[in-house]
C-alpha cells in the first residue's frame, strides 16, 4: 500500500469512527431517558392494576392466573404479566430475577422481599409503601418503613 493510499484510509477510518462515536454519544442520553420514562409508565400501570385487586383474599398456593385469590408471588406475577413483564412464580425465584437494588434506591415497581430465606414478596409503590397480599387483609398496602415489614426486609430487585 502506498503512503497516499495509507493516509487516505486512515482519514476515512478516523472520520467514520468520529461520526460513529459522536452519534452514539448524542443518542445515549435520549435512549437512557426513554428507558426511564418507559419503566416509570410500566410501574404506574402495574401498580394501578394491582390496586384493582385491593381486598382480594389471600390463599397460600393460589393458582397462577386466577384473580379470585392470590398468594404473594402469584399476585406479583399476575400484575406484572398483565403489562408484558414475565417473572417466575415463587418469591424465592423472583428474588433472583432482574437486578439487585439497594433499599435506599427503591423505585415504584421494584420487587421487595422478606424473611431469610425469602418467603414473601411485595411491590414497592413509592413513598415508603408496598402493595402485597397476606393473611386476613388479602391484597393490601403496608408501610415498608415501620413494624414487621421494616424489621424483616431482606432485599429488592428491579425487573423493569
Amino acid at each position: 500500500m502506498t503512503k497516499k493510499k495509507w493516509a487516505k484510509s486512515l482519514v476515512v477510518v478516523s472520520m467514520s469512527l468520529s461520526m460513529m462515536f459522536s452519534g452514539s454519544l448524542m443518542l445515549t442520553p435520549q435512549s437512557a431517558h426513554a428507558a426511564t420514562v418507559t419503566a416509570s409508565k410500566s410501574a404506574s400501570s402495574i401498580i394501578a392494576t394491582g390496586k384493582k385487586y385491593l381486598g382480594v383474599r389471600y390463599q397460600f398456593g393460589a393458582k397462577t392466573g386466577h384473580t379470585s385469590s392470590f398468594d404473594c408471588s402469584s399476585f406479583t406475577q399476575y400484575i406484572f404479566r398483565q403489562h408484558g413483564v414475565s417473572i417466575p412464580r415463587s418469591s424465592a425465584q423472583q428474588s433472583k430475577a432482574g437486578k439487585y437494588v439497594p433499599r435506599s434506591q427503591l423505585k415504584p415497581g421494584d420487587l421487595v422481599f422478606f424473611y431469610s430465606p425469602i418467603h414473601h414478596v411485595a411491590v414497592y409503590i413509592g413513598n415508603g409503601k408496598i402493595m402485597h397480599t397476606y393473611g386476613k387483609p388479602g391484597v393490601t398496602i403496608s408501610n415498608l418503613n415501620s413494624g414487621w415489614w421494616n424489621s424483616h426486609y431482606t432485599t429488592a430487585r428491579r425487573v423493569l
